[in-house]
This record gives structure tokens, C-alpha cells and sequence, in this order.
């Protein structure tokens, strides 16, 4: 895929690979536009993160290897923000990069994509927690925070599924998304999971083409490996529902490429 603007660094401990490799792996892929956008740095969760010490470290490093690689791919800097009510941190929010994903991992504090916390599922009514989900998406994309809708639908990711329509129970945060002017990223990770498929699916990425959302594509990677997986299933996905291009960020500005 010619963009992939969502992988992660060893910072957030639960990566492999050095940076070089992840980068090395894009060019060899023909990927013209790289990003890391690692799990910033936040009072909540630590284990699963980088520090707020490490920021600086994080972005030194990424910068230096933009230009140690000028010459064969572009490469951008991000990070990756949980969204999470009175943990949102203004140091990362202010941060000089070129875009924030938003991410919901955590309803009530409960990280419902962790397999160690799975059980909790048990308990709960499926189709309320895909309501609270996706109300928490639209709550994230309202706060105007962010550049990028992380794994729209990864309440799915152990295939819990709720009875309702899925579009419907989504609707609302798609409208969001569309009225915010944020861009969809298109995610290989659920292909790795449970799940075995992308984030969003195909009913929810074509009803976001209805409705003229943008989209972006993003390995998701955690080791090298893992970078431009399943990016021809997904560049597919986008062109049959009627995609031709696709944004990346500078310095939070947007710009498309045709792909």
C-alpha cells in the first residue's frame, strides 16, 4: 500500500524490531509514505505504553531517520492517543508531530481488546457494549482532538457480535466522522486477530464511502513482519466499494494521493 501510517516501536513494550527494520521492509513493499505512531504516553495503562520520558527519545529518533531515509521514503511521525476521559494528556495533545490517531481500547476503563481481560464479556449484554462503543467514538471524534479514526469496529475483535444491525448501531459515529472532517484509516490488525478481517468491514467502510469520509491505510505493525500484511486485501476492499485515494498527514495538514 502506498500509505501506512499506523505501527509502533519497542517504546510501547509490546513491539519487536528495530525502527530500520519496520522502514527497510515499507521500502522493499513500495510503500512511498510510512508512519510510526507509537502508544503515547498516558497516566492510565502504563504497561502497554511508552513513558512521557521516552517522548522526546521517540520523536528524536523517528526524526533522524526521516532523513537517514529521505531518498527512499517519506517518513512520518505520530502517535497513537487512547481516548479516555481525564487521561488525555495536553504534553502529547501539543506534541510537534505530523498527526494523532484516536483509539478507543478502554470502556470504563476496561480494555476490552486485551485477551487478559476477555471474560468480561461474560457479563455483559453484547449489544450494549457495542452501543457504548461506538458512543464512545463519536465522543472521541467530537472533541476535535485528533486527525485519524483508529480501528473504527475493534469492539469486534474477539467476535462478539451484537443481534443489531452493526451499520445502524455505527451510524451516528460515522456521521460524526463525516461532519469532523477526520479520515478513516483502513487497518490490517483484525485480519491477525480472532476476527479475521479488517477494521472497519466492508458494510462500514462502504457506508463511510457514501458518505464521503476519507480513508487512510495502516499496518497496525507490532514487529516487522507485520508491516504491508494483508495490504493487498485491503487496497482491494477500497477500490471495489469505490476509493481511488487516499490522505496522509504533514505537520497536521492533509494530503491525498491517488492509489
Amino acid at each position: 500500500m502506498i500509505i501506512d501510517l499506523h505501527n509502533h516501536t519497542k517504546l510501547c513494550n509490546h513491539a519487536k524490531g528495530n525502527e530500520e527494520e519496520y522502514i527497510q521492509r515499507a521500502i522493499a513493499l513500495g510503500s512511498a509514505f510510512f508512519g510510526f505512531s507509537d502508544h503515547a504516553p498516558m497516566d492510565f495503562d502504563p504497561k502497554y505504553r511508552m513513558k512521557f520520558s521516552q517522548m522526546s527519545l521517540y520523536e528524536n529518533k523517528i526524526l533522524k531517520l526521516q532523513q537517514k531515509y529521505k531518498d527512499k521514503i517519506e517518513i512520518l511521525l505520530g502517535y497513537e492517543v487512547d481516548y479516555l476521559k481525564n487521561h488525555i494528556d495536553q504534553r502529547v495533545l501539543d506534541a510537534k508531530v505530523d498527526y494523532l490517531i484516536g483509539s478507543v481500547h478502554f470502556l470504563n476503563k476496561w480494555g476490552f481488546d486485551n485477551p487478559e481481560f476477555i471474560r468480561e464479556y461474560e457479563l455483559k449484554n453484547i449489544d450494549d457494549i457495542w452501543e457504548q462503543y461506538f458512543a464512545t467514538i463519536k465522543e472521541m471524534v467530537q472533541s476535535n482532538l485528533f486527525n485519524i479514526v483508529g480501528h473504527l469496529d475493534l469492539i469486534k475483535v474477539f467476535k462478539f457480535m451484537p443481534t443489531k444491525n452493526i451499520v445502524d448501531i455505527a451510524k451516528d459515529a460515522l456521521l460524526a466522522i463525516k461532519d469532523s472532517d477526520m479520515v478513516l484509516e483502513i487497518n490490517t490488525a483484525g485480519y491477525r486477530k480472532p476476527i479475521g478481517e479488517p477494521y472497519p468491514s466492508y458494510e462500514l467502510l462502504k457506508e463511510a464511502y457514501k458518505l464521503g469520509i476519507p480513508i487512510t491505510f495502516g499496518s497496525d505493525a507490532h514487529e516487522p513482519t507485520q508491516v504491508g500484511l494483508f495490504s493487498d486485501e485491503i487496497v482491494k476492499m477500497a477500490k471495489e466499494i469505490g476509493y481511488k485515494e487516499c490522505a496522509y498527514f504533514k505537520q497536521k495538514n492533509i494530503n491525498f494521493v491517488s492509489f
